[in-house]
């Protein structure tokens, strides 16, 4: 049996980002001058570029590096890391358990082709005065160039915090680009994402197991009654090529509940 505590959201990889945060607007209008905006980014072979922001589309082309990096002290207030991401087949940082969080979504989506954290500076003169700011990730997608923002529903509402966001937004969204403020996902299904995500690497599966879960029937059965379709090969081994095929869309459940014995797989998009 499946630990119930190994839960999982509902129709795997069909579903956007769910989290997005609506942000308060400042009491007074903000005034960005677009035409003094300017990216900075530093490209995997650590050159640094600057351009007019109009000229931002380059930034999807480039093989982006973090802008900054995050060390570690004691007594540091986040928790920052790295994970290995199946979409970018290497390691992405993250200030806080909140981004590896948003980490983890955007590497079970199946629009998501691209993640890049901490991609860009971006300057410009807003209300007279030159600002900047980093956005916590880059995502490429399907639908086009997503830009979020990680920011605890709490945090979302201080002036501060709501200023910039919504300078930063103008500038994005005149771009035609998607700009997200994404805070906490419900527990439940963050609790499942974490679970699956320890079976994203085919690396990691038997391959001749998975082979014989692929070609199975196993459309409306429970996992328990999957497994024992396939009594003849390792549980253990099953139980994880089935949570391989529910990460990356090949199978499907209903992931609102945990995932356990009783959850109906169904055919997924893959």
């Amino acid at each position: 049996m499946i630990p119930a505590y190994s839960s999982a959201l509902v129709n795997a990889r069909e579903s956007e980002s769910p989290i997005r945060q609506a942000v308060d607007e400042p009491d007074r209008p903000v005034r960005v001058d677009p035409a003094t905006a300017k990216v900075r980014f530093r490209t995997a072979e650590d050159s640094v570029e600057t351009l007019d922001w109009d000229d931002a589309a380059a930034v999807l082309a480039a093989p982006l590096a973090p802008w900054r990096t995050f060390g570690w002290w004691y007594g540091q207030q986040h928790y920052s890391g790295t994970y290995w991401s199946r979409t970018q087949r290497d390691h992405v940082i993250y200030e806080s358990r909140l981004e590896l969080a948003r980490l983890i979504y955007a590497d079970f989506d199946r629009n998501v082709t691209s993640i890049a954290a901490q991609p860009f500076l971006l300057e410009a003169e807003v209300d007279g005065r030159w600002r900047r700011h980093i956005p916590d990730f880059l995502l490429r997608t399907s639908n086009g160039p997503v830009v979020v923002e990680v920011k605890p529903r709490q945090r979302v509402s201080a002036p501060t915090v709501a200023y910039t966001l919504t300078w930063a937004r103008q500038l994005v969204e005149d771009r035609g680009w998607d700009y997200e403020v994404w805070s906490e996902p419900p527990p439940v299904e963050l609790a499942n994402l974490r679970f699956l995500a320890g079976y994203r690497d085919e690396r990691r599966i038997n391959q001749d197991v998975l082979d014989s879960v692929k070609q199975a029937d196993l459309d409306c059965l429970t996992v328990g009654q999957a497994t024992a379709v396939l009594s003849d090969l390792s549980r253990p081994l099953v139980r994880a090529a089935i949570c391989h095929l529910l990460w990356h869309g090949a199978l499907v459940t209903d992931l609102d509940a945990p995932l356990q014995s009783t959850s109906v797989l169904r055919r997924g998009a893959r």
